[in-house]
Formats: C-alpha cells, structure tokens, sequence
C-alpha cells in the first residue's frame, strides 16, 4: 500500500464513519477499485484509521465524555451487544471483509430501508421524537446496541443502524445522532484494540509512515464530516442517504463485481 492510497482511504473514512453509508463497506470497495489486495495488514489499517475518525469525536466531545455521566452510562449499556458480538464472531465477521458483494448487498437494502423509514416515520410518529438521550432508559439504550451489533457485517453501517433504532424508539433525530457519535467511542476503540491484539504481527517500522498517514487524514476529515452532519439533521431526513447507498451499490455492483470498464 503507498502513501497515496493511505490518504485516499483516510479521506473515504473520515467522510463515511458518522454517516449512514457505512464506512467499513466503502472502505473494503475503495480497496478493490485501487485494486489494493486485502490483506491481513490491509483490514487492519482500514480498522486503525477508523480509531483516528473517532477521536475527532472525543476532541468534539471530550467535555461531555467526562461529565455527562447519565449519558454516559446509557453508553456503556448500548457497548454491551456489539462487544458480546464482536469476541464471540470475530473470525466470521473478519471473513466477511473478503467478500465485496456482501457489501453491496448490505449497501443497497440499508437504502431501501431507510428511505421505507422514513417514509414510515413521516406518517405516522415524526412528532413522537423528543427523547433526550440523557433521559433514555436502559432498555431503549441495550434496544439501541442490538440495532449497533448489525453493524458487525460490512455495508450495514453503524451509524444507520444506530440511529434507525433510536428513532423508532422515539429519540429525537439530534440525540440519537449525538449518541451515535458518542456510541461510536468504546465500540471502535475496543474494534481496534481487540484488532491490534490479534494482528500485531502483521506490522512493522516501514509500515508506520502509511498508517500514521491515513490516521491523521482520517482524523481531520471526521472532525469536520461531524460538525458537518449534526447540522444536516436538524433540518434534514435520512432519504438522501437512502438513494445515495441504492446509487452506490449499483455503481459498485457494475465497477468492482462486474468490471465494466
């Protein structure tokens, strides 16, 4: 992998982590159009950068982190399916990286999905979102992880999957986002760690100049993509994401499954 593709890769994560698009899918398809094999040490990188993109949450948030503790706890509950998931399958979830076709399966249903969502959501309980996340019970926030943990197969999105089930659990569209964000902190952090555990052995000191690389773009590039988006869903749907995953997948489809160039 060049330093090139480090950058590119840190650009398409930083933009996709907190979007409902799904990063790690983007991330293995962007992989294969740069015709860059997936190695070990290539779906390791595609996990470390993915902890630069989340401590542009913690600069955002470190305040809230460390004094919104009500929050905070219903965080911690959330973590519980996803963590439980990820030791259990870890294998099974890291063979799934392998197949770019399950990605732009997941890509195309979770459009579909979410534009029926919505279209639901507008008829019949647009008025019912008005929950604080701090005022969740734990049920709503343990709901919540059961929606994260689907995310575990590449394409589906964290953050989508976070927020539709916050949603539907009546949160208001700011405050499952925030959550999601804030959701978004011990799951990758543990994702890397466990990640780096495993695969250590699949690094070394030439290596450090592309990870290093693709961590800081990806850093700087989340930061704003955040920012970004918590605007955007204060006055906006998730349609929008809905047709771009449908669009995608089918230019995905033509271009890496079916090669058409």
């Amino acid at each position: 992998m060049s330093i090139f593709h480090s950058i590119i890769l840190g650009i398409v994560e930083g933009l996709s982590e907190f979007l409902p698009i799904s990063s790690t899918g983007h991330l293995i398809l962007t992989a294969d159009l740069l015709h860059i094999a997936q190695t070990d040490f290539v779906k390791s990188f595609e996990v470390v950068i993915q902890l630069g993109a989340i401590l542009a949450v913690v600069a955002l948030y470190w305040r809230r982190l460390l004094t919104d503790w009500e929050t905070m706890k219903r965080v911690a509950v959330a973590f519980l399916p996803t963590a439980f998931i990820g030791l259990v399958l870890y294998r099974l979830i890291k063979q799934l990286f392998d197949s770019p076709m399950t990605v732009v399966v997941t890509l195309f249903l979770g459009g579909v999905i979410i534009i029926f969502f919505e279209r639901w959501l507008k008829g019949h309980s647009e008025a019912l979102l008005e929950t604080a996340s701090s005022e969740m019970t734990y049920k709503q926030a343990l709901l919540i992880g059961l929606f994260q943990s689907v995310a575990v197969i590449p394409g589906v999105s964290r953050s989508g999957a976070t927020i539709i089930g916050g949603l539907s659990l009546g949160l208001s569209r700011t405050a499952i986002t925030e959550f999601s964000f804030l959701l978004a902190v011990p799951t990758m952090a543990a994702a890397t760690g466990l990640d780096l555990l495993k695969n250590a052995g699949t690094f070394s000191i030439a290596d450090l100049p592309v990870l290093g690389i693709g961590f800081a773009v990806s850093f700087v590039v989340a930061f704003f993509a955040v920012k970004s988006f918590l605007s955007f869903v204060k006055t906006h749907s998730f349609t929008g994401f809905g047709i771009y995953r449908i669009v995608a997948a089918v230019a995905f489809y033509l271009f890496v499954i079916l090669r058409i160039w």
